[in-house]
């Protein structure tokens, strides 16, 4: 009898050290991307602000998470005269890129985390792509967490293709690379 207390004992220890992961929720304010484009005659970049998101975090590693992308929010930080800008942004948020009016948000929900390689589900546009990239992942004894990422997209995934070279092959000086870079930089509250 007591070879199965302590046997019982045993196998109640050890699930118990299987906990559960615990979703520690983003701090939007401090959380960023920054985003970056190039065509064949320049580039641009700005920003995109993370509306919502939290971390899964299992002991001192990353398991899961997600988080929104609010689309309405995009700026550019590199055309400094204002009717330029509101016209860039404008073009960007139509139908010719993003959508904005109907698709406002893009999401990113973590599949798999194998050490520094992240893997997930990014849906811009209503169509969900799988992608892989590194991150810099970093969880402190204090419960924060902070991970940052630069992630290539390749833009046409996502049926985005205005001025593309795989669809408009005689283009010319008027193309915009297919591959834009996000950099995404995110902390827990």
């Amino acid at each position: 009898m007591k070879k199965v207390s302590l046997i019982l004992t045993a196998l109640v220890m050890s699930i118990s050290s299987f906990a559960a992961p615990k979703a520690v929720k983003l701090n939007t304010s401090a959380s960023s991307i920054a985003w970056y484009a190039e065509k064949v005659t320049g580039k641009h970049n700005g920003t995109v602000a993370i509306s919502a998101g939290s971390l899964n975090v299992n002991g001192k590693k990353i398991v899961g998470g997600n988080f929104t992308i609010d689309l309405k929010s995009i700026k550019a930080l590199d055309i400094t005269d204002p009717n330029y800008n509101q016209k860039f942004i404008g073009h960007i948020s139509s139908g010719d890129f993003f959508e904005v009016e109907k698709f406002p948000t893009a999401t990113f929900v973590i599949t798999k985390v194998a050490g520094s390689q992240v893997t997930g589900n990014l849906t811009i546009k209503g169509i969900t792509k799988s992608i892989s990239f590194p991150a810099q992942i970093a969880v402190g004894g204090n419960g924060k967490v902070s991970a940052k990422a630069t992630i290539t997209i390749d833009r046409t995934d996502y049926n985005i293709q205005y001025n593309s070279k795989k669809f408009f092959e005689s283009i010319g000086d008027k193309a915009i690379m297919d591959d834009f870079k996000l950099v995404v930089s995110l902390v827990s509250e």
